[in-house]
C-alpha cells in the first residue's frame, strides 16, 4: 500500500514508510553531528537558518525548537568568534583543543536529537548518539588538521580552518538534503582515526630499519 509520510519538512511517498523514515532520521542526525565534529560552529548556524526557512529540516513544535531560535544562533556565533580568535593565537593550546571538542560534542548531540524529534521520534536517544558521532568526527579530523598546520607553517597553514569549515558545511548540507548519505561519514571518520593511529607505528618501524 502506498503511504505518504512526513520526514521533517518533507513529504515522501513509499510503501514502507516507517523503516525508511527511521533511516532518514538517523542519517540526517548522524551527518549533522559528524559535521559538527569537523567544525562545531558553522553547521549549527547553517542548520538553524535552514530550519527557520523550513528548508529540509524544521525544529518548530519539537523540544529542540531553540536550535533555530535567534538567541541560540547568536550564542553559537559569539562562541565561533571567540574560538577563532583564540585559535589564531594558539591553535594547539590545550584549552582551545578541549573546549572545541566539548562544544562539538554538545552541539552534535543536540542536532542529532533535534533531527529525530523533527521526524516525530523521541529525541533522547539522539543525545548519546550525536555526542558519539561528533566526538568521533572531532578525534578523527582534529589531529589531521593540526598535523597539516604544522607541515604547512604559518602561511598556508592558516587556510586549514577554512577548508575544514567548507567540509563541515558540505557534510551538513548533505545530511539535510540527502540524509542516507550523512551516515556514511561515520565509518569514514572511523577509518581516518584508525589510519592516523597506525601511521606513527609505521614510521617508527621504518626508523628502526634504518
Amino acid at each position: 500500500m502506498r503511504v505518504l509520510y512526513r520526514h521533517g519538512s518533507r513529504s515522501v511517498a513509499t510503501t514502507r514508510a516507517q523503516p525508511i523514515s527511521l533511516i532518514l532520521d538517523i542519517g540526517q542526525g548522524a551527518g549533522l553531528a559528524g559535521a559538527t565534529g569537523i567544525r562545531p560552529f558553522l553547521p549549527p548556524l547553517l542548520v538553524g537558518a535552514l530550519a527557520r526557512a523550513d528548508a529540509g529540516i524544521d525544529f518548530d513544535g519539537t523540544a529542540y525548537a531553540f536550535l533555530e531560535s535567534p538567541w541560540f544562533l547568536a550564542a553559537v556565533l559569539a562562541a565561533a568568534v571567540a574560538s577563532y580568535a583564540a585559535g589564531r593565537r594558539a591553535p594547539d593550546a590545550t584549552a582551545v583543543v578541549v573546549g572545541t571538542g566539548v562544544l562539538a560534542t554538545v552541539i552534535g548531540a543536540l542536532l542529532f536529537a533535534g533531527a529525530l524529534d523533527d521526524g516525530g521520534r523521541d529525541g533522547l536517544p539522539g543525545l548519546p548518539g550525536g555526542a558519539a558521532c561528533a566526538l568521533l568526527g572531532y578525534l578523527a579530523v582534529s589531529g589531521l588538521l593540526a598535523g597539516a598546520r604544522r607541515r604547512l607553517g604559518e602561511g598556508d597553514g592558516s587556510l586549514i580552518p577554512v577548508y575544514a569549515d567548507a567540509a563541515a558545511l558540505a557534510l551538513a548540507l548533505v545530511a539535510v538534503f540527502a540524509p542516507p548519505l550523512g551516515v556514511l561519514s561515520i565509518p569514514l571518520f572511523g577509518y581516518l582515526l584508525v589510519a592516523r593511529r597506525r601511521r606513527p607505528e609505521k614510521h617508527a618501524g621504518l626508523r628502526i630499519l634504518r
